[in-house]
Formats: C-alpha cells, sequence, structure tokens
C-alpha cells in the first residue's frame, strides 16, 4: 500500500494539534498525559483533559530523556539528572560536581537510574529523596560513554564507548564487569527484551551486535545514515531502525537473532526515517521522516496507515501511551500532534 496514494488509509483528522515554542527532541506519556521535551530547559505536558503545561526542567539545553510511564527522567548540560512526574512536580536526583553534561540517561528494573558524563557511568539504585555514596555506583569506562541499556532482568548495565561496550552489575563490587570489543565508536545501545544480544549504533551508517551467550558477533549494515533510532516490537521479536528510506527491521526470533538473515524491509519513500518507535502490544511500527511524513506500518504485511502528512520540518519524536491508544509525534520547528488511535 503506497502512502501516497489515493486509497491510503489515514488517521490524520483524529490528530490533535500542539503548538509548542520550540524545537521537540523527545516524546513520551506518562498514563495519558502526554510529554513533549524540548531542546531548551522544559517538557511540556499535554493532559488528555486541560491545557498544555511549560515545566522548566534544567538550566539550558536537555540533552537525554528516559521514562517509565510515571515520570521522565533528563539530563541537561547543566549538570543536572531531574525526575518530572505528570503533575509536573520535577526535582533533582544528581547534580554532577564537576558540573559536567549529563550525557544519557537510562531507566531499569525498581526505579534504578543511570546516567553518564564523561568517560563516567552512574547507577543509583532506587529514587530517594536523601542522597549519598552508599546509593551512588560509578564505573569509569575506557573513553566517554555512548550509550546506556538496562537489562530488563538482573541489576545489570550495558555501556557503549569507544572500541566496544561493557556489561556492568553495579552492586557486584567483587565482579569485574565484562568486556565486549568491537573497534570503532559504539554512540548507542539497546538490549533485547529477553537479554539474549546487546546492539550498539556506531558512528558508521551500521549497528555491531553481540549474542552475550557466547560473544558471537553480528554486523548490520546497508544504511544510507546514521541510525540515531531503534525499537523493539511487541515480544522483541523484531529491532526497528531508522537510518535508511524505508524502515528496515532485524528478526530476533531464533537463538541467532539476525545472523544469517537479511532484514525485513517497509513503508520505502524516497525521504530517510529518522525515528522509529514500536506500538507496546502489537506488531506496528511508527515511522518518522526527514519530511515531515509519519505512517504507520504493520510488519506482518507492510499494510500502511498515513498519521500525519509530509510538512516543514522533520520529525524529530515519536511515542506510544502505555495502552497503545495514543501517538504523539514532534518535529524540531515545535509542531507536535496526539492522535487517538482508539
Amino acid at each position: 500500500m503506497a502512502a501516497s496514494g489515493s486509497d491510503t488509509v489515514s488517521v490524520v483528522e483524529r490528530t490533535r494539534p500542539i503548538a509548542v515554542v520550540g524545537g521537540i527532541v523527545a516524546a513520551h506519556f506518562l498514563g495519558p498525559t502526554a510529554a513533549f521535551v524540548l531542546g531548551e530547559e522544559a517538557i511540556v505536558l499535554v493532559p488528555p483533559d486541560g491545557d498544555m503545561r511549560r515545566i522548566i526542567t534544567h538550566g539550558d539545553a536537555i540533552l537525554a530523556t528516559a521514562a517509565d510511564g510515571a515520570r521522565i527522567v533528563s539530563g541537561g548540560d547543566d549538570g543536572k539528572v531531574v525526575a518530572t512526574d505528570a503533575n509536573g512536580a520535577s526535582r533533582v536526583l544528581a547534580n554532577d560536581a564537576k558540573h559536567r553534561w549529563i550525557d544519557h540517561v537510562a531507566l531499569g528494573p525498581d526505579g534504578a537510574v543511570a546516567w553518564s558524563a564523561g568517560k563516567t557511568a552512574y547507577v543509583q539504585a532506587k529514587e530517594s529523596n536523601k542522597q549519598s555514596n552508599k546509593e551512588l555506583r560509578e564505573f569509569e569506562a575506557p573513553s566517554t560513554v555512548g550509550g546506556l541499556a538496562f537489562f530488563s532482568k538482573g541489576f545489570r548495565l550495558a555501556i557503549a564507548h569507544y572500541n566496544g561496550a561493557t556489561l556492568w552489575f553495579p552492586n557486584a563490587t567483587g565482579a569485574a564487569p565484562e568486556r565486549l570489543e568491537w573497534k570503532g565508536s559504539h554512540l548507542g545501545a539497546t538490549v533485547s527484551p529477553d537479554g539474549r544480544f546487546l546492539v550498539t549504533t556506531m558512528q558508521e551508517p551500521m549497528l555491531h551486535g553481540w549474542r552475550l551467550s557466547d560473544r558471537q558477533h553480528m554486523r548490520m549494515s546497508g544504511y544510507a545514515a546514521r541510525v540515531m533510532s531503534l525499537s523493539w516490537s511487541a515480544g522483541g521479536q523484531w529491532l526497528a531502525t531508522s537510518g535508511a528510506a524505508q524502515l528496515v527491521l532485524w528478526p530476533f526470533q531464533t537463538k541467532d537473532g539476525p545472523m544469517g538473515k537479511t532484514p525485513r524491509l517497509l513503508t520505502p519513500s524516497g525521504h530517510r526515517i529518522d525515528v522509529v518507535s514500536c506500538h507496546p502490544s502489537t506488531d506496528v511500527v511508527a515511522t518518522g521522516y526527514n519530511n515531515g511524513l509519519v505512517l504507520l506500518a504493520r510488519i506482518e504485511d507492510g499494510a500502511e496507515i498515513l498519521a500525519k502528512k509530509p510538512g516543514d520540518a522533520p520529525i524529530t519524536a515519536l511515542a506510544w501511551s502505555g495502552d497503545g491508544r495514543l501517538l504523539a509525534w514532534g518535529t524540531d520547528s515545535g509542531e507536535a500532534g496526539i492522535i487517538d488511535l482508539a
């Protein structure tokens, strides 16, 4: 089904337009409340009924965010790690003692929070109003941290960096971190929902992965641009990726993952996909293009639904609500919308 065809199913008319002042760098949902993260200072909260609110969370640029449905944790160039809830209440979880930028954040099991500043990765086992050295763990990476990802089970963190990645158990003080090597700059990390695979984004237009049971390498290449966005499908059978003029889906159904297999390619277009987001419970992927187009693609047969027509600015953010009913999108010009798919 071609996105430009007259017979393409559309949900554009179900969009609630949101006018946000400032470029949008990320989107999340806190229950039914949509949250649009701006590149500078603030998070804009949009409840299902009521006016949007602009919450100042940082002194300047917001560099990284992660959310778990109850809170957004953000890192900024002011050296702060801040948690914000759906009511707009924000509090500082950490201040970097050296006033370094907080480049990456991640949320893990049981309320754990991880963040990085330069070469140092930190983990706070649980959120607390009281900060103490006993609650914080830190790890010095061999180079600047490129990405963080918690495992869904067990208190374990993957840390991407130059020439590979490190697997770290923050509470296992006597255990040496496990090093996974591969030459090059690793700038992002994601762990499969079943914990069997680690995949990193590279400075080059490719992905690298490891099957953790035996450290078998996986090279995933063929992209036109650097991969900036990754999302696991419901159940973790597919890894959706940006970086090409079509949706690239790598198969992870078997014990070998994508090794020896070709990816599934959907939603072909003359424009590059910059953001991907998988539906939380069905095999549907939202794809955001650099020409402002948003499509929904069904993995099984590639059927497409038009969610947003092309515009003047690239899509920079996509997010599903936890129940999969709402889809939020945002652009770097501040245009945004919430689509009700119920």
